[in-house]
């Protein structure tokens, strides 16, 4: 696969370490409600913040349940997401379950979840970012896209990955390609497909390593805003549950991600606009790359904005208000 690229912020290591000064709580009288998605995936990443929570509090591993909630995008996989409403699909029914209060916390790829929050409902916790690139999977050994045969066909569901995709090889047939990551990599062979296209960060958490895989760099494949980072989500109202997730809270990742998030917000991005961002802080300074593009990857305009890391959303508006100027025929 190559080398993985670096965590954006602190290593999980020292994260953890700087966990265990914290004061322990008793467990709750009942277990904690975590809303999941049910695909492979999305029950993975559940049990690794459930994990982390008993652990750190040193309750019993039953002090956390999982409520496995089918949602409409998991459902209709026959659809582009695009064509049947967007990231919401994935994310509505974990919400109503909160606002209810069948429900104590939902766990969600921050890249799946959209930018305008639901009244009511907060965000306690974005855990340390993992892996936050894209890796090009090949059927048989592959370099990198420029060994795609002429008119090869890549698999891909992702407006994003379609058009960066298109912007460098305008010659390849992209194919959608949507389910779990397991289905993903069977219609690699099954369907005869050449190549398909996944993030890093869920092959990491389902432990997962296919043959012939590459990871595309940022300047072939920018990621979408949030990608590798784990959101936690609750109703506002519960300050008693927002204080016992805090001890999960990254702030660096929550700076990248805010400004990223405040980039894709300030486009109306949505599955429909073909949009990537990436924040990371080096040597204390945030740093903000935008694209925008074309859904054919014809036409790309992207910058990048460096500010302090309790700045980033600001910087994340001012950037999209650059490249909406500069091109603002791509904008939805």
């Amino acid at each position: 696969m190559g080398p993985a690229p670096r965590r954006q912020d602190m290593s999980q290591d020292l994260y953890e370490a700087e966990l265990t000064d914290m004061t322990k709580i008793a467990a709750p009288d009942r277990p904690l409600r975590l809303g999941t998605r049910a695909s492979p995936l999305a029950l993975a990443q559940s049990r690794q913040v459930a994990t982390a929570v008993t652990a750190y509090y040193e309750w019993p591993s039953d002090a956390v349940e999982l409520v496995e909630i089918v949602t409409k995008g998991d459902k209709r996989l026959d659809q582009k997401l695009a064509d049947i409403g967007g990231k919401g699909l994935f994310t509505e029914e974990l919400e109503a379950g909160l606002h209810a209060g069948d429900l104590d916390l939902a766990v969600h790829s921050l890249k799946d979840l959209p930018t305008d929050m639901p009244a009511g409902l907060t965000l306690a916790a974005i855990l340390p970012r993992a892996a936050v690139g894209d890796v090009l999977i090949g059927r048989a050994p592959i370099g990198g896209l420029d060994d795609i045969a002429k008119g090869g066909r890549v698999g891909t569901a992702s407006l994003r990955r379609q058009a960066q995709l298109l912007a460098r090889r305008p010659d390849l047939e992209i194919i959608a390609l949507r389910g779990n990551i397991q289905t993903r990599l069977k219609k690699l062979h099954d369907d005869g497909l050449d190549a398909i296209v996944l993030a890093a960060a869920g092959l990491e958490r389902m432990d997962l390593d296919p043959p012939h895989q590459i990871i595309l760099p940022p300047e072939q494949m920018l990621p979408a805003a949030g990608q590798g980072a784990l959101a936690v989500q609750i109703n506002a109202a519960q300050s008693d549950i927002k204080s016992l997730l805090s001890v999960l809270h990254c702030p660096n990742t929550a700076a990248c991600v805010s400004a990223e998030r405040a980039f894709l917000n300030a486009l109306d991005g949505s599955c429909r606009t073909p949009i990537a961002a990436l924040g990371d802080i080096v040597d204390g300074q945030l740093s903000l790359h935008g694209r925008l593009l074309a859904e054919n990857g014809a036409d790309m305009v992207e910058a990048t904005r460096r500010c302090a890391p309790d700045e980033g959303e600001s910087a994340g508006r001012a950037l999209a208000e650059e490249l909406r100027h500069q091109a603002p025929h791509l904008v939805a």
